[in-house]
This record gives structure tokens, sequence and C-alpha cells, in this order.
């Protein structure tokens, strides 16, 4: 379900997630809502898998809907590795990563 390379988006809530799938889709963005791995260790269960190539115009959606993810990981090597936090970041700041 998750290949080397795949960033995933997690959010604090289930509704926060859906939520965002529906904005993405509408826009007709290339993501996947997902179970969230266990590695992950996320209280609302899923998460949102795309590509690398479609991470700015997610992360544009996203901002602009004021739904930025708590934190994106990238799968590589078999393990996921954080690659942005909401809670490190600053107003004036994007995830780029």
């Amino acid at each position: 379900m998750v290949q080397e390379g795949h960033l995933l988006a997690v959010f604090n809530s289930a509704h926060r997630v859906m939520k965002a799938e529906s904005l993405l889709k509408a826009r007709g963005l290339p993501i996947l809502l997902i179970p969230a791995p266990r590695q992950l260790q996320t209280d609302c269960g899923l998460a949102i898998r795309f590509s690398e190539e479609d991470r700015p115009g997610i992360i544009s959606a996203l901002e602009q809907a004021e739904l930025l993810p708590e934190f994106i990981s990238r799968y590589q090597a078999e393990v996921f590795v954080p690659i942005w936090k909401l809670s490190e970041q600053t107003t004036a700041e994007t995830p780029k990563g």
C-alpha cells in the first residue's frame, strides 16, 4: 500500500483528514486515503498518501483551506521518516521538507 518515496500526511482527527481528502479530490489532486501504518502512531488512524511530485499542489490547497496536517512522513528504506511537523512551523512557513 505504501511504496518507497511515498509521502503520508497525518492529521489530528478523522474529521480533518476526511475534509482534506474531499478538498484534494475535488481539485483533482492524486491522493489516496489509507489506514495510517502503526509505525506512525496517530490518533486518527488515517493518512493521506501522495507522491513528491504532487506535494506543492497538495500543500498549497491544504494551506489555503487551513487544513495543514500534524506531520508529513516519507517512506524510505522501510521506515517512515518525518520531514515536516506543524508544531515546528511559524505561521509564515509552509511545509517544504
